[in-house]
């Protein structure tokens, strides 16, 4: 399909769009007036990680379309959990908690966009706002009679939790009710027509779609992205040590930018579509290079990812750490460090102290298999004991560098 408007015409040649409601009648709005379209996002920690990523790129690509991004923090829904997913119910937070982790979260979401009071600043509202005043019976006899059981059954986040048979509180299962109810909300009180999300979040889209139109006769619409995994089938944001966070004090911006500048070579081009703004020509000349030039193309993806996240210093320096410790040999400033006692500490607990190993029998794998280095020499006899009193630089296989440093 040929797209009429600049929004669908850019999210199509990103590699944004998995499945749309209503392509023509979206693309018919978009090009004759200014869209607000929002994504939800729950507060359950201080940072989201690097599989929000796409989202927040997706309401970048919204607003540098002409449109206006709406970035909804669940301040309601962070206190009941979507199911999605997941086959446990999730840790229940305060109220002081929630509060602090949505401060947190907005501080990324100031780097990726520009907001503001105009007609396609960006906007953040809580829906604690109006979930935290709605009655129950007000809710069960408003909005409760427009959802089915029988239907709520066949979603897939009740249906895979169930199938394996693990426990769904009632809860859980008013979730979908409730995300349903924001978009109505947003549509009736800011003017939102569009909410956009991954693809596992169809059902609760198509729910709120339904719900608008049945309520109040309003025609709103959904775009959902594809599951993004690596070329390795691995999901976003998840690594052995951990998750890749998006906020600087969650995760230091060396270890953000080698993430990306460790990104698989099957997936340089998809990246750069998906998370920077270079052009597309640009793009399609780094993703066919080829042997080692396609390592400066991942150079070219850690910088641009950690220019928008973190700032350009921060690429910068990132940058610089990396040459310093690939190429010279030397000690980066942005390594990752773990202080080195003076009666000194075993290569194990170095390994897993400073997270290049999961767990002490990971890093015996490890150093068993010649991937442990000290000062860029192969240690393989796992009772090997690191003496204090000077700085060692410490190594996990080719990628994973770090520093120990005298207490």
């Amino acid at each position: 399909m040929t797209y009429k408007s600049s929004l669908l015409r850019l999210l199509d040649e990103r590699g944004y769009v998995h499945q749309m409601t209503d392509a023509e009648g979206l693309d018919a709005l978009a090009a004759k007036q200014v869209v607000p379209g929002y994504i939800g996002f729950d507060a359950t920690a201080p940072s989201l990680h690097v599989g929000s990523l796409v989202q927040i790129m997706l309401l970048r690509r919204l607003q540098q379309a002409g449109h206006k991004p709406v970035v909804l923090m669940g301040g309601g829904t962070t206190r009941i959990g979507d199911p999605t997913g997941r086959d446990e119910s999730r840790k229940m937070l305060s109220d002081e908690t929630i509060e602090a982790n949505i401060a947190s979260i907005r501080t990324i979401f100031e780097r990726f966009l520009t907001f503001g009071d105009g007609p396609t600043d960006a906007i953040m509202v809580n829906n604690h706002d109006w979930l935290g005043q709605l009655g129950y019976i007000q809710l069960l006899q408003e909005v409760g009679t427009h959802f089915t059981v029988n239907r709520m059954l066949t979603f897939d986040s009740v249906k895979l939790r169930l199938e394996r048979e693990q426990p769904m509180t009632f809860l859980e299962f008013n979730y979908m009710i409730l995300q349903g109810y924001d978009f109505r909300h947003l549509a009736k009180t800011s003017g939102v027509r569009l909410q956009m999300g991954g693809s596992d979040q169809w059902g609760n889209i198509v729910n709120g779609i339904e719900l608008s139109r049945r309520m109040d006769g309003t025609e709103v619409f959904g775009v959902t992205t594809p599951l993004l995994t690596t070329a390795d089938g691995a999901k976003m944001g998840k690594t052995a040590a951990g998750a890749v966070w998006l906020n600087e004090d969650a995760l230091p911006a060396y270890d953000f930018w080698q993430y990306w500048r460790n990104a698989d070579d099957r997936d340089v081009g998809k990246f750069l579509r998906l998370f920077t703004d270079l052009p597309l020509d640009e793009i399609a000349r780094l993703e066919a290079l080829e042997g080692a030039g396609i390592n400066q193309a991942k150079i070219v993806l850690a910088n641009e990812v950690t220019r928008l996240c973190r700032g350009e210093e921060a690429a910068k320096a990132a940058e610089a750490t990396a040459a310093a410790t690939f190429a010279g040999g030397g000690v980066g400033e942005d390594l990752p460090e773990l202080a080195l006692p003076a009666e000194g500490l075993s290569l194990i607990d170095a390994l897993v102290g400073i997270g290049f190993a999961a767990s002490r029998g990971e890093a015996k794998r490890l150093i068993a298999g010649g991937g442990a280095r000290l000062d860029g020499d192969s240690v393989t006899e796992d009772s090997h004991h690191i003496p204090g009193g000077s700085e060692v630089r410490i190594s996990a296989g080719k990628k994973k560098h770090g520093v120990l440093r005298p207490a």
